[in-house]
């Protein structure tokens, strides 16, 4: 396994080089986003520790562009900042997990881990319900053929829903399992991304899917009125 730590702090970086070279992984260090710029696109990386006071904002280019050339790897935000909108942009740029400064060391390799299990697991290529079509592996979406352009964050509140099809699904749950947040951090953004899915994939068409289920949640299909 390979791990790139892209921390301003040199002593922190030092300390889970160490600490994730115990672990088994190969670690490189990184404190320019320059440097970042340079490795290949091909860079084999599993797992990338990204400082926000290293890239910029949770939800900058940097971050954007390091998930745009490097799909397959992970990205665990390492942020000295606490705020829900601070997560929100970081997880919406394409961010698999999110981690406060402090943190404990032993949590920051535990959520290494989980990553890495939720990236191997296998998994269907495409996930199809009625005449809505997703790949997996491309992220491509269409509805009835057409082809439907959806943000990182909407594609995996997509595919989330698409796990349980024709059965709800709570906002809890997917606060926690979309935005990586804990259940009393709910606000309106799980309502504002369904409605969001809701103009792309349901557009034009005279068969809604994505439904509301009063006082529970959301769904795709079944036979609840939207």
């Amino acid at each position: 396994m390979r791990l790139l730590v892209a921390e301003a702090d040199p002593t922190l970086a030092e300390f889970l080089q160490s600490r994730f070279q115990q672990e088994g992984f190969s670690v490189e260090l990184t404190s320019d986003t320059k440097q970042v710029s340079k490795f290949p696109e091909d860079a084999s990386f599993d797992v990338v520790l990204l400082d926000t006071s290293f890239a910029g904002p949770a939800g900058s280019d940097a971050l954007r562009n390091m998930v745009r050339r490097w799909p397959d790897t992970s990205v665990i935000l390492l942020s000295a900042e606490s705020s829900v909108e601070e997560r929100v942009r970081g997880l919406n740029a394409g961010a698999d997990d999110f981690l406060v400064k402090p943190f404990a060391v032993a949590e920051l390799v535990a959520r290494v881990h989980a990553v890495l299990r939720r990236r191997s697991r296998p998994a269907q290529d495409v996930l199809m319900y009625e005449d809505l079509e997703v790949n997996r592996v491309s992220h491509e979406v269409r509805r009835a053929g057409r082809a439907i352009e959806l943000s990182p964050k909407e594609y995996a509140l997509l595919e989330y829903l698409l796990r349980s099809p024709g059965h709800p699904v709570s906002r809890n749950n997917i606060i926690e399992e979309v935005w990586k947040m804990q259940r009393d951090c709910i606000t309106n953004v799980v309502d504002v991304y369904v409605n969001y899915l809701r103009r792309k994939i349901d557009a034009g068409s005279d068969r809604p899917l994505i439904r509301t289920i009063r006082g529970v949640g959301y769904q795709i299909g079944g036979n609840h009125h939207p």
